[in-house]
């Protein structure tokens, strides 16, 4: 079985990608979708951040409170790492046990925040990575996600420029086009990937 890491950064189209493998009957784990799992209330690390944002993390049903916990950790990067720190064990815990339970001839992990040791980590085949220039990311964040600019820009700087991500991975989607742009990259990859349709 083929297992390929989906890379990107905020706004640059992992979604439609995951999405669009899917639609073609892949296996797709999406880590952003397991990250609000370990996070919910009662486990590890919900009280984890509990402990370590205080009660104001919470809304009033004891759920974290996203945005707020957002907020902070996207304006202060210690905040950032105690929370990355928190949570990431737990979401790649759970990304192996996904992986450990998934057959088939190819397993795709949407991965936002890849990092070099992921490749052992998760016993990775290759890593594809899709991008847009910081402007685009910015002006799809602020029209189509409704972040105002400055959470938006707090968000991008947050994360690895365009260079370093591409230095990391085996392959690179730009999605500065249409989607059947997007999607015919998505298509040759699968095809040398030896999972695809001519």
């Amino acid at each position: 079985m083929k297992t390929v890491a989906i890379a990107g950064g905020i706004g640059a189209g992992k979604t439609a990608v995951g999405e669009r493998l899917a639609t073609l009957g892949w296996p797709v784990i999406d880590a952003d979708v397991i990250a609000r799992r370990v996070v919910e209330k009662g486990e590890p690390a919900w009280r984890a951040i509990r402990d370590a944002f205080g009660t104001a993390a919470l809304q009033a049903n004891g759920e974290i409170d996203r945005e707020f916990v957002a907020d902070v950790v996207f304006h202060d990067s210690s905040a950032l790492r105690r929370l990355n720190y928190i949570t990431h064990g737990p979401i790649g815990n759970e990304i192996v046990r996904e992986l450990d339970a998934t057959t088939g001839a190819a397993v795709f992990v949407a991965l936002p925040l890849f990092r070099s040791e992921h490749r052992t980590i998760f016993h990775l085949d290759q890593v594809w990575a899709v991008q847009v220039e910081s402007t685009t990311a910015l002006q799809r964040l602020c029209t189509l996600r409704g972040f105002s600019e400055d959470d938006a820009r707090a968000r991008l700087a947050a994360q690895m420029s365009n260079d370093e991500r591409a230095a990391l991975v085996d392959r690179v989607f730009w999605n500065e086009g249409t989607l059947d742009d997007l999607f015919a990259q998505l298509d040759a990859a699968l095809v040398e990937l030896g999972v695809g349709r001519d």
